[in-house]
């Protein structure tokens, strides 16, 4: 529904006059939650899919032409999901500087390559103790939600619902790293990245250890002896992004702040503003301060996205 709705108005604004801007910030006001539902569906619906197709393939030993080509997007897709979402949160701030190509294409190159292992030992650990998935996603999702709880949300607006979406996070943190909490990101970042690449090896090799010698999947061996470095590659193209490629690498250069790493202080975010009083996002507002709580306002020729003013 929210979809439709979204069409709907984005027709409204295709056809709009230059001057007419309250279409055009309503725009940007529905994108931003269909931004978050999309990222909650591909974790919740999508990379589950994804994590059992490859599965069937490898138990068939058999795979279609149209099977390979939707598992590669579907791969293409998730990684898409995190780009659009964090792209989407930049463009509800008024100064955050917004992502230049070769930025935006290392974020979706880091988020590939650190997903496709995580779901490679997964499917492999289940290849052979299907049983075993069904105690270790429990374990894991425990431990990540419990994580989340300890630091802290506050999405919702009552109790309830704020366990679910504490819940959902923890299911997406089983696939990929997401940010919840404020602050500094990098020592959460170490810990989740040391423990997920800890956890994704000890998969892998109970796979290489129950193997039997002669079954078909031999050639699976040079596949899981480049899941290692593939997701070493993927952690050096994100501390590639984060030193050279991140906004706020041209912010310092300015005496100023883009980022919650940030080292500095400065007067809070700034929101973008909409013409209708009720027109709110706090959800997406909380995420921002969230990922962007330490910020100065940027120079307005480098405002991030048209598509929200």
């Amino acid at each position: 529904h929210r979809c439709l709705y979204a069409l709907k108005v984005g027709w409204r604004v295709c056809w709009a006059k230059a001057e007419e801007e309250d279409e055009q910030r309503h725009m940007a006001f529905i994108s931003h939650d269909i931004s978050m539902l999309r990222l909650f569906e591909t974790f919740l619906e999508n990379t589950p899919q994804l994590t059992l197709l490859l599965y069937i393939i490898l138990r068939t030993n058999k795979a279609e032409l149209s099977q390979g080509l939707g598992m590669g997007t579907a791969f293409l897709c998730v990684s898409w999901a995190l780009l659009d979402y964090h792209q989407s949160l930049r463009s509800f701030l008024q100064d955050k500087y917004e992502l230049s190509l070769a930025s935006s294409i290392i974020y979706f190159l880091w988020n590939l390559f650190l997903i496709c292992p995580r779901i490679l030992a997964l499917t492999l650990f289940a290849l052979l103790w299907p049983y075993g998935v069904a105690v270790h996603f429990p374990l894991v999702w425990l431990a990540m939600f419990l994580w989340v709880s300890l630091q802290g949300t506050d999405f919702m607006e009552s109790p309830g619902p704020e366990q679910l979406y504490r819940a959902m996070v923890a299911v997406i943190l089983y696939f990929s790293w997401f940010n919840v909490a404020q602050g500094r990101t990098l020592h959460r970042s170490i810990i989740y990245h040391g423990f997920i690449l800890v956890d994704s090896t000890l998969l892998g090799l109970a796979w290489l250890w129950g193997r039997a010698p002669e079954e078909e999947h031999s050639y699976l061996l040079p596949v899981v002896s480049a899941a290692l470095p593939c997701y070493l590659l993927g952690l050096g193209l994100r501390v590639t992004y984060y030193k050279w490629l991140h906004p706020n690498v041209q912010v310092r250069q300015e005496g100023r702040y883009d980022e919650v790493d940030a080292n500095g202080g400065g007067d809070g975010v700034e929101f973008r503003s909409f013409l209708e009083a009720d027109l709110v996002n706090r959800r997406m507002q909380w995420l921002a301060q969230t990922h962007f709580s330490l910020s100065q306002p940027a120079q307005p020729h480098f405002l991030n996205g048209a598509a929200a003013v």
